[in-house]
């Protein structure tokens, strides 16, 4: 490999500090736009309906990715140069500033959000969706580990394939600086990708290994989050206060 080995790993590190500030502002924001959106239809305390269930996770992806997205730039700015361009994070947010302007750290901002707007509200509303249908079926509160996480990755599987043209722009317009190309609009960049790599090839390049990576991923994330939140609340019930 030109790069090493561990090249497969460059911009993991921005990955990581994306992660953490978008997952938590994800799943903090979604309890609290179904508690508004609960009160908001009458459903306080209760299962949302629907489309309430659905504008829920559609909020809380976009107000995610809409608070973090220069760190999602530098991630696929790292992810696709050679480790002697950027340095670290920091020389990844510098020299985009410095040569690309400002700005550049937001490109591909729109169809981030168009994408996302899908994504997350396909995949929370599958996940609350799939736990509804085995609370009613099988009359347990809670649903067990594994079961936590086939409903996640079934939530990420349809949220992705949903989505996903939409994130091959995106990556495309984050990283046109560094690879001499020139996406400016959604549109045409649609355009050029399949002008020049087809639809299969071009907008849906690299879906088959994301069913692999992104439903685990999300599973995981969503199982550890329930699981997470209601230990916390069992703490808080018994007396325990987290400062």
């Amino acid at each position: 490999m030109k790069d090493g080995f561990l090249s497969l790993w460059r911009g993991n590190s921005a990955t990581m500090v994306r992660v953490i500030p978008y997952a938590a502002i994800q799943f903090c924001s979604h309890e609290q736009y179904k508690k508004l959106l609960g009160g908001y239809y009458g459903f306080q305390g209760k299962a949302l309906p629907p489309f309430p269930r659905l504008l829920a996770g559609s909020l809380a992806g976009t107000t995610a990715a809409m608070l973090t997205y220069p760190l999602d730039t530098v991630r696929a700015r790292m992810a696709v140069t050679a480790k002697e361009m950027y340095s670290n994070i920091m020389h990844v947010f510098v020299r985009i500033s410095q040569e690309e302007g400002v700005k550049t750290l937001y490109k591909g901002f729109t169809p981030t959000i168009l994408g996302v707007i899908p994504y997350a509200g396909i995949t929370f509303f599958t996940y609350e969706t799939l736990k509804k249908l085995h609370s009613d079926k099988t009359k347990r509160s809670q649903p067990y580990p594994y079961e936590r996480l086939a409903f996640g990755a079934c939530g990420g599987l349809i949220g992705q394939s949903a989505s996903y043209p939409l994130d091959v722009v995106r990556r495309r317009m984050q990283t046109a600086g560094v690879t001499g190309s020139s996406y400016v609009t959604i549109l045409g960049t649609m355009r050029e990708i399949v002008k020049q790599e087809g639809i299969r090839h071009g907008l849906y390049k690299g879906l088959s290994m994301n069913w692999v990576k992104g439903p685990i991923a999300v599973g995981i994330s969503f199982t550890t989050f329930d699981i997470t939140h209601n230990l916390l609340l069992k703490l808080h019930q018994m007396g325990y206060s987290i400062h």
